[in-house]
């Protein structure tokens, strides 16, 4: 992907990437706050290629739906989980120019010049038997166990980030290559039973620590360079007694909290070979369906909740909906037995786990919050029928630049 970046930036002689489209970009408030999201789409296929090939045409019903929401909230920065990668770009191309860029239901199109992707772990082959059946990959769920993240094709559940403002592509750093035992205090699964390491001597070094990938994409903001740093941990669900999803899970998350840091770990390497953490000064904005919710659902909490209270990190109100709170009243179940605010819910499951906080913008200390929401309409309300397109819901923040002393000493997060 490094690759392809370079060879198009020399072609177009810009700093970063056009979407697409040819004409200019267009104009954006200079004064005005600078709104991030991050939202799960949900698009994604069994096989490669094939969310371009459902949305080929402009058609797609899901695809308008999400479309929708995003030109309703016009986020100026924006991630997209859940959307799958391939190295030319060609599936950003169709929903950018095909759904983005055409008014759907209602609402005004929206343009984004600047991008940034790169590849990810999920279902990129590992050779090693990581799901303990004694076996190396194999067909549909076989292969996903095996890969370096779970996903059944290379790509699958990637990342997308667009972007009003320019991007700063030589300065961007990937991690999906760092390796999860470079981690000091890496929380390495065992058999509960026996003690004995789920990943041999011979796994355990070559694991990598990203389901996705971590990227930290510098964005050239108005009132100057905000860190984007991205990423989706995996689910703390879907495998045994040993945790390994849940103990990934968690390391995801720390992750950045030792990027944030350590200037100087000579550990903490990325895919272009610069080792070290984010500078002190700079300011960031966490973001993603991080997979953990602080107060319910399976996941190692003491993680996630460690981040949201990182001394670099900005005390505020997690963002809130009516829609949440609807859900949760008439879904019952699991929605009932949760401990956490339900206004503060940004998914929907069923089953067991009931709705979950999942997707966070989390604001570094030198940000100031000036508005904030989840998209999760009352029925009846505009937009209520296309929030199921997903299973989550966009999570948006307004910030401006604040004074670094005043926004250390807010209020409590949650």
């Amino acid at each position: 992907m490094r690759v392809f970046f370079r060879a198009a930036l020399a072609a177009l002689g810009l700093a970063t990437l056009m979407a697409g489209c040819a004409t200019p970009p267009a104009m954006v408030d200079q004064s005005a706050p600078l709104r991030v999201a991050t939202y799960n789409v949900s698009l994604y296929a069994e096989v490669a290629d094939g969310v371009r090939a459902r949305l080929a045409g402009g058609h797609d019903a899901k695809a308008r739906h999400i479309a929708a929401v995003i030109q309703r909230q016009r986020p100026d920065l924006l991630l997209l989980n859940e959307f799958d990668y391939d190295a030319k770009g060609a599936l950003a191309d169709v929903f950018q120019r095909d759904y983005l860029e055409v008014g759907q239901h209602g609402e005004s199109p929206i343009r984004y010049p600047y991008r940034y992707f790169a590849p990810v772990n999920t279902g990129e082959p590992s050779g090693m038997d990581l799901n303990g059946d004694g076996r190396i990959g194999g067909p549909g769920r076989l292969h996903g166990e095996d890969a370096f993240g779970y996903g059944l094709h290379p790509g699958q559940y990637g990342m997308l980030v667009l972007s009003r403002h320019p991007i700063d592509v030589a300065s961007a750093r990937t991690f999906q290559t760092l390796l999860w035992s470079a981690m000091p205090g890496a929380r390495r699964p065992k058999h509960p039973s026996t003690g004995r390491w789920w990943h041999d001597d011979t796994v355990w070094p070559k694991l990598r620590l990203s389901s996705k990938s971590h990227w930290d994409v510098p964005v050239q903001t108005p009132s100057g360079v905000v860190h984007f740093l991205v990423s989706h941990p995996t689910p703390p669900v879907f495998d045994g007694p040993e945790d390994r999803n849940g103990l990934r899970n968690a390391d995801e998350l720390t992750l950045w909290r030792h990027y944030l840091d350590d200037r100087d770990a000579d550990w903490l390497c990325d895919d272009q070979g610069r080792c070290g953490g984010l500078p002190a000064e700079a300011r960031f904005v966490i973001a993603g369906d991080l997979n953990n919710d602080p107060t319910d659902g399976d996941g190692h909490q003491e993680a996630i909740i460690e981040l949201i209270e990182h001394p670099r990190v900005l005390r505020h109100a997690f963002p809130t909906s009516e829609g949440a709170v609807q859900s949760a009243r008439e879904r019952g179940g699991a929605n009932l037995r949760h401990r956490g605010n339900p206004a503060q819910d940004t998914s929907q499951f069923g089953g067991a786990s009931g709705n979950l906080h999942l997707d966070f913008v989390l604001p570094s200390v030198g940000l100031q919050i000036t508005g904030s929401g989840v998209f999760w309409p009352l029925k009846g309300q505009l937009g209520a029928d296309w929030v199921g397109a997903s299973d989550h819901r966009m999570v948006w923040l307004d910030l401006e630049m604040a004074d670094i002393a005043t926004a250390a000493n807010a209020g409590p997060a949650r």
